[in-house]
């Protein structure tokens, strides 16, 4: 593969300059919402990178933000099994960038929701600039994606303040409950990338997979068969169709309340 290139449709952006293999999500006219051809370019991405010899794997996004999260654009039109393989597509991107043998870093500014959210989760190193803000509605969509891995992160306190509050969070709330590594804008990102880098560069390759594989456990096939029975009782298009409608009636609420 070139060393600048992109897969299928475009929606993702993929680079290897100098030991940094750099992803970037290319749907700014969705906010980079998850659809199924950004999941299996992103996917592939990744499995790029682990075999190009790259030392890190570098995440961030084109546009007014990193992604608001699952594309339900075409919610309608879809069966609960539709929606169920979707997330299982999703849940195997997670488990690669999870367990990817490189160093991983995300860079993120504006919104960043649910399945991206649990992306940069999964994520080694996590920087947001100021403007950043987070949500996990996971949960209230009746899915179980993630939650292990990011309670092993942040802790369950943490966990329960972050996700099952169905809360907007920011970055200063994101780095004192651990899910963010450091506050920094854009300006910044690219010092910060070098220091990391020369970091990573110090310690042998094997050595680096090696501390990786001690420290993050392969429960990929639990996790995945976790999501699978949330997401298998039949009542997934319902829930989340519940859950948009509740958000378009606080938002309503809100702009009432914003007129008065």
């Amino acid at each position: 593969m070139d060393n600048n290139d992109s897969f299928g449709e475009g929606k993702v952006l993929y680079a290897v300059t100098d030991g940094i293999a750099s992803v970037t999500l290319n749907r700014p006219e969705k906010l980079n919402a998850f659809n199924v051809e950004l999941v299996d370019e992103l996917t592939t991405a990744v499995s790029e990178a682990v075999v190009s010899g790259a030392r890190m794997l570098v995440m961030q996004a084109e546009g007014h933000g990193f992604s608001r999260g699952f594309d339900l654009s075409d919610i309608e039109q879809s069966s609960d099994g539709d929606l169920l393989l979707r997330l299982i597509r999703v849940e195997r991107l997670l488990q690669a960038v999870h367990h990817a043998p490189i160093a991983t870093l995300a860079f993120v500014h504006g919104p960043c929701y649910g399945a991206a959210a649990e992306l940069v989760a999964s994520c080694q190193w996590r920087i947001a600039s100021s403007d950043a803000s987070f949500r996990m509605p996971g949960p209230r969509f009746g899915v179980v994606l993630g939650s292990r891995r990011l309670t092993e992160l942040v802790g369950e306190d943490a966990f329960r303040r972050l996700v099952l509050s169905d809360s907007t969070f920011g970055v200063q709330d994101g780095c004192a409950e651990g899910y963010l590594n450091k506050i920094a804008e854009k300006f910044e990102w690219a010092e910060i990338e070098s220091r990391i880098l020369a970091d990573v560069s110090g310690i042998d390759a094997g050595t680096y997979a090696g501390i990786l594989s001690q420290q993050r456990r392969d429960l990929s096939d639990a996790d995945l068969a976790a999501m699978v029975r949330s997401g298998s009782d039949g009542s997934l298009k319902t829930s989340i169709l519940s859950h948009l409608r509740q958000l378009a009636a606080q938002r309503q609420v809100a702009s009432k309340e914003g007129r008065s």
